[in-house]
């Protein structure tokens, strides 16, 4: 059963904390979805991805980019099977997913200032809760770094 994670961004946003995330799911050889709320989003993120930081490559692509086998890293709305062969999912933005039993591990980032963020999040928890996935919280502390809460 995969490991479900949710991801409370209280302290950056979205754009200053996944392109760390993804350089360590490549660090350990696995691919990724990161699965967000419109192809509008994804097209910015990607956009993103490729000026964050000078001395740093994250290869990835999205649907206009297309051969979607051949990216480590995958960008789309679309809630399919991982069409890279990703092990690992990131979800944002509010995106829905019924494929969280196709990865090792699926992390839900949402905005900790977005009461509507928040509300889909907790339903998400107790949702995963329910099912019996081993799901984990984990929140950024003061100095910005992630701590697992026990809940």
């Amino acid at each position: 059963m995969p490991e479900v994670r949710f991801y409370h961004l209280t302290r950056a946003t979205l754009e200053a904390t996944l392109p760390v995330m993804l350089e360590r799911v490549l660090e350990r050889g696995q691919k990724a979805v990161v699965q967000l709320g419109s192809e509008e989003r994804a097209e910015a993120l990607s956009a993103y991805l490729w000026s964050y930081d000078d001395s740093a490559f994250l290869p990835h692509g999205t649907s206009k980019d297309g051969n979607a086998d051949q990216q480590p890293i995958w960008l789309s709305a679309q809630d399919e099977p991982p069409p890279n062969g990703a092990e690992v999912l990131f979800s944002a933005d509010g995106a829905e997913t019924q494929r969280v039993q196709d990865y090792q591990l699926c992390a839900f980032l949402f905005d900790g200032k977005d009461e509507a963020a928040l509300a889909k999040a907790r339903e998400r928890w107790r949702t995963f809760m329910a099912e019996g996935f081993d799901v984990t919280y984990w929140r950024q502390d003061d100095s910005g770094r992630w701590s697992k809460v026990e809940t």
